[in-house]
């Protein structure tokens, strides 16, 4: 079993409520989204770069794709992991290739949260589920009911359990719109452990402080919902 992966390093979660534990991450190329705020190339990787010291920006590169076994040895030369973060792109694209992962660390799938029968293919093999909620705002009418409704489904299949912890992270920005935002939220609000609402930030489309706190206090009425920017720019590291 093979995939296109185009880094492997080890460094410290930046986002959610897990930010600042360390973790293996494997980012796979690739993903069936194109949203405005992304900033991770989205194209296939020809060569995957690996970084066997962790912070030295200094890097082996192999050529894609790469087996599950060899992903695995690459694993296994870091120490002190919290958990090996499958991350893209959209890792939900290669769910056969996490099921032949062997990796002796938990698995925590970082997901659009739009693939809903790789969903279901995966959820027994992963601890942890950082789902995104997407709302994409050129999306409209029957496709916009479709990529909730496959969102909605793929909480639904990888919701918090007792052997799994499920929590959404959400992007808002100047534009979200927020009655799709409660009412998305209310939708999954029995499968995930919190919410996390997620800043843009740097950005002239930020959402001021005020709206962050006005979101939170509303959802608070039903979720466990906290507000938490990206730190792993603050740091200067992968």
């Amino acid at each position: 079993m093979q995939a296109p992966i185009s880094e492997i390093f080890c460094s410290v979660q930046g986002e959610g409520p897990y930010v600042g534990t360390r973790q293996v991450f494997v980012r796979f190329s690739g993903c069936n989204l194109s949203c405005s705020y992304c900033d991770t190339p989205q194209e296939i990787a020809s060569q995957c770069r690996f970084e066997p010291e962790p912070g030295t920006s200094v890097f082996e590169y192999m050529s894609n794709p790469l087996t599950a076994e060899k992903v695995d040895l690459l694993i296994s030369g870091f120490n002190n992991i919290h958990s090996v973060s499958l991350t893209g792109g959209e890792p939900l694209l290669y769910s056969d290739f996490i099921k032949h992962m062997q990796t002796s660390y938990p698995l925590y799938l970082e997901s659009n949260m739009t693939l809903p029968d790789a969903a279901r293919n995966i959820r027994d093999n992963v601890a942890y589920v950082s789902g995104d909620i997407k709302l994409i705002d050129k999306m409209a009418g029957s496709e916009l009911e479709h990529h909730l409704d496959s969102t909605i489904r793929c909480f639904r299949q990888l919701r918090s359990t007792s052997e799994r912890i499920c929590f959404s992270k959400i992007v808002i920005s100047g534009d979200t719109d927020m009655q799709l935002l409660f009412s998305v939220v209310d939708s999954i609000s029995d499968y995930v452990s919190c919410v996390v609402l997620q800043p843009v930030t740097n950005s002239p489309n930020s959402a001021d402080v005020r709206v962050l706190l006005d979101i939170q206090d509303r959802l608070l009425d039903t979720v466990d919902t906290r507000i938490i920017p990206q730190t792993h720019k603050m740091l200067g590291c992968l």
